[in-house]
């Protein structure tokens, strides 16, 4: 398989069908790029893609082509491809594309134009990544999601800062919470609410697509304890709804970096979904007709719903300044993913029995959990969907040790080259003393964390 910048695939080498040129489409358009972390800002640039044009192809560089030009990724291939196929936009994602984009791999796939960011990417010798793509003039620029980058993120992790944290997100996009004054409060707000009302979007980028709730009363942390109150959903989106006979799925957490450990876990509970809806019989041919002669259209046999946890309740289990990305971040990074129906914002800690019955779409046919714990605890947070007898565990999995606190072991082990790559990009080095305070925070607050676990039992 060719891997290299200059070298353009033989027949049987590109690293994805066709092998055969495809005719080029203006209704086709590529995006390339590290797409380390699956943040926001990634998804942003896909969807702003995908709205100009009925299919996008993302090319996904080898982390070889980063270490040379950029420096070292924090997500394997594999990880950084599992992201890109899990956000709803993408069509197809193109491994080991070249870091300097390629006028034969974009003709190839049958792609007529290049978006990328109004920011300047350069290659190792400092020369224009879509140099060749801007002389064929096809090349389109699409507004870079401002507030969120990979860089931003590591240097929250080494900071250890909490500034970025949200205390209510109803509170701050009604302007109400956030700094600065009344106006720039409230333009702020209406910029947020937008990007959640653009993230719930379907497929096509263009209609609505996800539901998105906001939970009124949340599990919130005072002293040692969780107190947890009544709940009521207030919906902030109107997308697709629950349709007839569809299972109604629940699945909640933190969410935190949105790593492949996530999407793998959505991509198995929606699979599980799938299987189970063979077993009933949803997808046979005269179902599907059925559904069709009814409703007008088919669907799927599950409704996945995924509650959010805010930001105090992750912190008061896992301290330090986790989550390193906020509700409002982390909400936007689950919206676009193509495994979940619908968000709860600020869902509570603890799915009560009163919370399951009272949600929006009715008592949940089933509540699933991953093969990783949220926080180490033998406080089962789940004992009221067992009672129900509504529990489903997703099995080991590739993933499954992928979370936010290996991604910040990953970077605290490879500190000097990530500070390098900060250098490049005329970044502020973090410094020693400032990753030698980190691991001393995450060391107290393990033992926090086994401290609270003994009170649970």
């Amino acid at each position: 398989m060719a891997t290299g910048n200059n070298e353009v695939p033989m027949k049987g080498q590109w690293p994805v069908d066709p092998q055969e040129d495809v005719p080029i489409s203006k209704e086709r358009i590529w995006i390339d790029g590290c797409f380390d972390f699956s943040h926001h800002g990634h998804a942003g640039a896909m969807l702003q893609a995908r709205q100009l044009g009925k299919e996008l192809f993302v090319g996904v560089h080898s982390d070889q082509d980063i270490m040379d030009n950029k420096g070292p990724t924090v997500m394997t291939l594999k990880e950084r491809i599992a992201a890109v196929d899990a956000c709803r936009w993408s069509t197809r994602s193109i491994p080991y594309a070249p870091y300097v984009t390629s006028l034969p791999w974009i003709s190839h796939y049958g792609c007529q134009f290049v978006v990328h960011g109004d920011d300047i990417t350069s290659d190792a010798s400092g020369e224009d990544c879509y140099r060749y793509v801007k002389e064929a003039g096809r090349f389109l620029v699409v507004k870079r999601t401002p507030g969120i980058s990979t860089t931003d993120l590591v240097g929250r992790m080494l900071l250890c800062t909490k500034g970025h944290f949200i205390k209510s997100l109803t509170e701050m996009i009604s302007g109400k919470e956030g700094s600065g004054s009344v106006e720039e409060r409230r333009s702020n707000a209406n910029d947020m609410t937008k990007r959640i009302t653009d993230y719930a979007s379907d497929y096509t980028g263009l209609r609505p697509g996800a539901e998105v709730w906001s939970c009124s009363t949340l599990a919130t942390s005072t002293g040692d304890s969780i107190h947890q109150g009544q709940n009521q959903c207030k919906k902030l989106v109107a997308g697709v709804e629950l349709r007839p006979d569809q299972r109604v799925v629940y699945v909640d957490g933190g969410f935190d970096l949105f790593s492949s450990g996530h999407i793998e876990f959505l991509r198995q509970v929606s699979k599980a979904e799938e299987e189970q809806g063979i077993q009933n019989g949803w997808y046979e041919a005269s179902a599907k007709q059925r559904r069709l002669d009814q409703y007008g259209e088919d669907y799927g046999s599950a409704y996945i719903i995924a509650g959010i946890h805010d930001d105090e309740v992750i912190n008061y289990w896992k301290g330090v300044n986790y989550p390193i990305m906020n509700i409002f971040e982390r909400g936007l990074c689950v919206l676009q993913c193509r495994y979940i129906n619908a968000v709860i914002f600020s869902a509570p800690f603890t799915p009560t029995k009163s919370y399951l019955t009272d949600l929006p779409y009715g008592t949940p046919n089933v509540v699933y959990h991953g093969p990783t714990s949220f926080m180490p605890s033998t406080h089962d947070v789940y004992s009221a969907p067992k009672e129900m007898a509504i529990y489903r565990e997703i099995g080991d999995h590739d993933f499954q040790t992928v979370n936010a606190s290996e991604i910040v072991q990953r970077i605290l082990r490879s500190r000097e080259m990530y500070e390098e790559r900060q250098r490049k990009k005329g970044e502020k080095g973090i410094g020693e003393e400032a990753v030698k305070r980190r691991e001393q925070m995450e060391s107290e607050a393990t033992k926090v964390q086994e401290g609270r676990t003994r009170d649970a039992r």
